[in-house]
């Protein structure tokens, strides 16, 4: 297949199919799995907010270097061999490993290794799987593939919180669930899905090249930077979620799991509406820059309103929000970052830079919003926090041209 080349039904199904497993197992963990091993006392809960926003910290920085690593070692598989396969699959199993012993961790060190491990694998995978994006679509099927990644992000917190929540599962058959969803069905797509064998001409040349010279190409580089900030604030407005209900609301501890459950719900719904629309308007029209930055006005928006009014319906409302803002902001920003990649022969290596963005804002919205939780002993300068880094991150996009149509 190649980029003039239309990918058809199936193709589509395998490729969400693959980041619906892939967002199950990264998202379940930061958004239940990972608090509810990590929690503290409620004389002392700020030491399990701590805690928390450290392990996932130190997990991003783990995939911050291991995705970009990986795309760029496909980048440069031998001729006659495959370019994403084998990383696909490497990442998988890393993963399923590394789940099961995070599940039988216990302790800060314990589950903070195993979620270091699960992060690289995650972190490698999504580089493979995103490479696919540029390596065989045309440009006016990168937005509904975005949408497809965007769209399964927030059912993937969904599923994978639902059924550790109504199932009744404890945080060891939680993990255990986890790794089988990805065994199963990333083994699957990354076999399935097509990855011709290299070529010569495929290879980057060793010759005259400089390292990451995709990060000195000027409008590369402001959307990189947009989608840092934008995430970061993402990060902080979503990933302190079951703290804010169990210390923020004093809500009991299976009640805020059942909340947890049904703001995700409701941000689900938003994410999949916006993500869907949104791809089908940018292929169209092209204009993806524009979308982008209006998605980050409409999360930040979601922050604006859960700080001034702290209550659970407003964070209903809140959610609802978030869901529009992201589900068309990371849609329609990957196919924008597709759009604008400056080096045909570094794509994996460049979509893993990309990726890193997300990872980078995961690292750094929990430690950030752990810290300023600590400072005010509460959740209110989080959620601000996180409407003027979406603001930032709209203006740091604008920055970046809006490449023509080929």
């Amino acid at each position: 297949m190649n980029t003039a080349t239309r990918a058809g039904a199936r193709w589509m199904s395998l490729f969400t199919l693959a980041w619906l497993a892939i967002w199950t197992v990264q998202l379940t963990p930061v958004q239940l799995l990972l608090p509810l091993q990590l929690d503290t006392p409620e004389d002392d809960w700020i030491r399990g907010v701590v805690s928390s926003g450290l392990v996932l910290g130190i997990g991003g920085l783990a995939g911050i270097v291991a995705g970009p690593a990986a795309g760029a070692l496909s980048d440069r598989a031998a001729s006659g061999r495959h370019r994403r396969r084998p990383w696909a699959l490497g990442g998988v199993w890393l993963t399923v490993v590394c789940l099961v012993l995070t599940g039988f961790a216990s302790g800060p060190w314990a589950v903070g290794a195993g979620w270091v491990g699960v992060s690289i694998g995650v972190a490698v995978s999504s580089a493979a799987f995103t490479a696919l994006i540029a390596d065989q679509l045309p440009t006016t099927q990168r937005g509904a593939a975005a949408a497809a990644v965007g769209s399964s992000q927030a059912v993937g917190i969904v599923l994978g919180v639902g059924l550790v929540v109504l199932l009744g599962l404890g945080i060891l058959a939680g993990y255990l669930l986890l790794a089988g969803i990805i065994a199963v069905i990333g083994t699957g797509a990354a076999l399935l899905l097509p990855d011709p064998p290299g070529t010569a001409a495929m290879r980057p040349k060793g010759e005259g090249r400089k390292i990451l010279a995709s990060l000195r190409d000027r409008d590369f580089a402001w959307m990189l930077s947009g989608r840092l900030v934008t995430n970061i604030g993402n990060a902080l407005g979503t990933a302190l979620f079951l703290f804010f209900l169990l210390h923020g609301l004093g809500q009991e501890s299976a009640v805020a799991q059942d909340n947890l459950l049904l703001l995700i719900i409701v941000y689900t719904v938003f994410v999949v509406i916006a993500a869907v629309l949104t791809g089908i308007v940018s292929d169209r029209t092209g204009n993806r820059r524009t979308l982008t930055v209006a998605a980050t006005v409409v999360q930040a928006a979601s922050g604006v309103a859960i700080a001034l009014v702290p209550t659970f319906e407003m964070t209903m409302v809140a959610a609802a929000l978030m869901g529009l803002g992201y589900g068309a902001f990371s849609t329609v920003g990957l196919a924008f970052a597709a759009d604008l990649l400056p080096d045909e022969q570094d794509h994996a290596r460049d979509l893993g830079i990309v990726n890193v963005t997300a990872a980078l804002g995961q690292l750094i919205g929990p430690v950030l919003g752990a810290g300023l939780v600590a400072l005010v002993g509460g959740f209110w300068l989080v959620f601000v926090a996180a409407a003027v880094l979406s603001l930032v991150g709209g203006v740091l996009t604008a920055c970046a041209r809006q490449p023509a149509r080929s």
